[in-house]
């Protein structure tokens, strides 16, 4: 049986973060997209902590971690310190890190302060900055978003009260995967379901403020000082981060390598997870990540 820890770390503002340790061998950290959960990564989870330590977290204010009691403290900075504790409480020196779509940039953020922790990365249906100017192939999402804001800091109850009703409506869920979100033939609409009750769950500002700091990151500037082995996937059918954001994490990332998911949508690790499964091995063999790192260490705990 693959041995499976919990616990949580205390962030430096004292929020609790939870953690999971899945497997032995070297570690990989796996960051998922702005409200969602590590049901993202379950097939990758799975399939490689028989023979990698798999490390999934929740971001503050998701799912079993909680909001900050200061909402000034969501932000990218914290985000990324949430992760060098983590990696500081498991005594990682170093890692890979596998991120998705938001957890691209929170990745970047945290390889701008704390180089020395990547021994690789692995973005898949990621973007340096602003991901929802051109989103769904229109710009109209960011004027949408501030409507949104705004009715929030005039509705807060009612605002929240359709926030969650929407988010698991099945409808809505569906039209999440026409619109690039999932590919309906290819993922279980389990994972879609899981996906829309972590959004539900999330306090609507919460959603609101790291919203904001995903439009407002750019970590463009730090694509060049990139100098571990990177891997870049994109999903050819991805309607919410397209091509062309992956496209340009290849072109700034010297030595990177690229590979385009046909059928992929904006979650190619849920469409086709043993296809990535199988690239993503390939490309830590070839990096020769083969254990050299010690396997972290993590109490255990609920």
């Amino acid at each position: 049986m693959v041995p499976k820890k919990t616990g949580y770390i205390k962030a430096f503002d004292d929020t609790p973060i939870y953690y999971e340790v899945k497997g032995e061998g070297p570690p990989l950290f796996f960051a998922y997209g702005l409200a969602c959960s590590s049901n993202h990564w379950h097939h990758q989870v799975k399939y490689f902590s028989q023979n990698y330590t798999c490390i999934t977290w929740d971001y503050r204010g998701h799912n079993r971690s909680e909001a900050p009691k200061n909402r000034d403290h969501l932000t990218m900075d914290a985000l990324a310190m949430d992760l060098k504790s983590l990696c500081d409480h498991l005594n990682v020196k170093s890692a890979g890190f596998l991120g998705h779509s938001f957890g691209v940039q929170v990745l970047l953020k945290t390889y701008d302060t704390h180089p020395q922790l990547f021994h690789n990365l692995i973005f898949i249906n990621g973007f340096a900055s602003n991901p929802i100017q051109g989103m769904f192939g229109v710009d109209t999402v960011s004027s949408a978003f501030r409507l949104f804001k705004q009715g929030y800091e005039q509705m807060p109850e009612t605002l929240s009260y359709i926030w969650k009703a929407a988010a698991t409506n099945p409808i809505s869920m569906r039209l999440t995967g026409l619109a690039g979100g999932f590919n309906l033939n290819l993922t279980s609409f389990k994972d879609i379901e899981i996906y829309a009750r972590g959004v539900a769950s999330i306090e609507l500002d919460v959603f609101i403020q790291l919203f904001d700091q995903m439009m407002f990151y750019d970590a463009r500037g730090v694509l060049p000082k990139v100098t571990c082995p990177t891997l870049i996937i994109g999903g050819d059918s991805d309607s919410v981060t397209s091509l062309p954001y992956q496209r340009l994490l290849h072109k700034e990332i010297k030595g990177s390598e690229f590979l385009v998911v046909p059928y992929g949508s904006h979650c190619t690790q849920l469409d086709m997870p043993d296809f990535v499964n199988l690239k993503v091995e390939k490309f830590l063999q070839d990096i020769h990540f083969d254990g050299e790192k010690s396997t972290p260490q993590a109490e255990s705990g609920a």
